[in-house]
């Protein structure tokens, strides 16, 4: 068995006060393009995970949080062909600022119960369950 290098990357839920949770459709350029994941990315070197949500929140959607407003719920562990992927998922429910599509083709706002009906990544599926459990 071939050992696959770990890509440690960080995503976000970020929840409205109607309890929804926003998406974002990756760009069609990009791998996986087209589908619908929780933002978030790779973390820099020497950078915690809870600081590159932060930065990657502001890079890609234009908003502001702390990282007291970042509650740990789930992870995805999920092996690629030529990775393997892990993927703490955080809450956030404060920040500041409206959400933008930066990098994104789009963002939508979408209930828990109706994530599964959007295409997803797959590291990205399993955490559609805790969300569920959680709102």
């Amino acid at each position: 068995m071939t050992e696959k290098p770990i890509l440690l990357v960080v995503a976000c839920a970020l929840v409205d006060a109607d309890r929804r949770v926003l998406i974002a459709q990756r760009p069609q350029d990009k791998h996986m393009g087209g589908l619908w994941e929780f933002p978030g990315g790779k973390l820099e070197p020497g950078e915690t995970p809870e600081a590159a949500l932060i930065r990657e929140l502001r890079e890609e959607l234009s908003i502001e949080t702390r990282e007291a407003c970042l509650a740990p719920l789930s992870f995805a562990s999920h092996s690629y062909e030529h990775m393997h992927l892990l993927m703490p998922l955080y809450v956030c429910r404060k920040w500041q600022g409206t959400p933008l599509a930066g990098e994104h083709q789009a963002l939508k706002w979408v209930r828990p119960q109706a994530l599964r009906d959007y295409p997803m990544p797959p590291a990205d599926e399993p955490l559609i369950a805790a969300l569920c459990d959680l709102l």
